[in-house]
C-alpha cells in the first residue's frame, strides 16, 4: 500500500514491516496526516512478514530456546522481510517497537524527521523477535510507554503520528508546533475560545487584555505550574537547564 502523488518536495518515507499490513495507514489516513499523504509530503508502505516464510504453512514463529511461555518470531523470516524493506529504501533508519526500548519523545521524533529521509518500523508480535536479528540489523528499540500491547502496530502508528505532523507542510501553521507540550520541556498552558462565559466559568481576563507580554507571561507561568504539579520529572529537567 502506498499513497503517492507528485510534488517538488522530497517526501519523508516510512515502511511498516508487519504481520498486519491492513492496519496501515489506519487513523493516519485521515485529517491533516491523511492530507499530507495525499499531497505526497510523506509516504507510507508496508512489508508483509509472512510473505517471507519459506515453508508451506508460512510459519513466522517458533518456541523459544530455553523454554518458557509464548512464541518468538523467527530470525530468518524477519531478516528477509527487513531486507525487502531496505531494498525499496536503502539506508533507512531501522526501528523495532519494543516495551524494553528507550522512551519515544518529541525530541526523538524531531530527530527522525530532520536527520533521516525515512524510517523502517519492525512491528513485533507474540513474545517478540529473535535477538539475533535485532543485533545483526542494529535495530534501535523504541517504547511508547511502560505497558504491554498485543503487537507493535499500534506503537508504530503512534510514532508515525508524532513524526508526520512535524514534516514541513503537513501542519499549516508551524508556529502552533512551537508552543505544544514537550517542545520547550514543559506541558502546554490552558487554552480557551468562545464563548467568553460558559456555565459561570469565565475566560481568564489576561487573555482578553490584548497585552501580548502579559499573555506570554501568564502562559509561561501556567505551563510551569502544570508541569511542576503533574510531571515533576519534567520539571526537574526544566529547572536543571536554567
Amino acid at each position: 500500500m502506498s499513497l503517492i502523488q507528485s510534488t517538488s518536495q522530497s517526501p519523508w518515507y516510512a515502511t511498516a514491516v508487519t504481520l498486519f499490513p491492513e492496519m496501515f495507514p489506519g487513523p493516519l489516513g485521515y485529517s491533516i496526516l491523511g492530507n499530507g499523504l495525499d499531497q505526497d509530503l510523506w509516504r507510507l508502505d508496508t512489508v508483509q512478514i509472512r510473505d517471507h516464510a519459506l515453508d508451506k504453512h508460512a510459519t513466522v514463529d517458533d518456541t523459544p530456546y530455553g523454554g518458557g511461555a509464548g512464541m518468538v518470531m523467527k530470525v530468518d523470516v524477519v531478516d528477509r522481510a527487513l531486507e525487502t524493506a531496505l531494498e525499496r529504501q536503502p539506508g533507512r533508519k531501522l526501528i523495532y517497537m519494543s516495551p524494553r526500548g528507550k522512551p519515544l519523545t518529541q525530541a526523538y521524533a524531531r530527530h527522525l524527521v530532520h536527520d533521516y529521509s525515512g524510517i523502517i518500523l519492525l512491528c513485533g508480535r507474540f513474545e517478540g523477535v529473535d535477538q539475533r536479528v535485532i543485533d545483526t540489523k542494529e535495530l534501535e528499540e523504541i517504547s511508547i510507554g511502560d505497558y504491554i500491547l498485543t503487537g507493535g502496530e499500534i506503537p508504530a502508528l503512534v510514532l508515525l503520528d508524532v513524526c508526520a505532523r512535524l514534516i514541513p507542510g503537513v501542519i499549516g501553521k508551524q508556529e502552533s508546533l512551537v508552543h505544544e507540550s514537550f517542545e520547550n520541556g514543559l506541558l502546554e498552558y490552558p487554552q480557551y475560545t468562545r464563548p467568553q462565559s460558559w456555565k459561570n466559568k469565565i475566560v481568564p481576563e489576561v487573555l482578553l487584555s490584548g497585552d501580548h507580554q502579559r499573555i506570554a507571561d501568564w502562559r509561561q507561568d501556567q505551563a510551569e505550574k502544570i508541569t511542576q504539579m503533574r510531571r515533576p520529572d519534567l520539571w526537574q529537567k526544566h529547572i536543571g537547564k536554567k
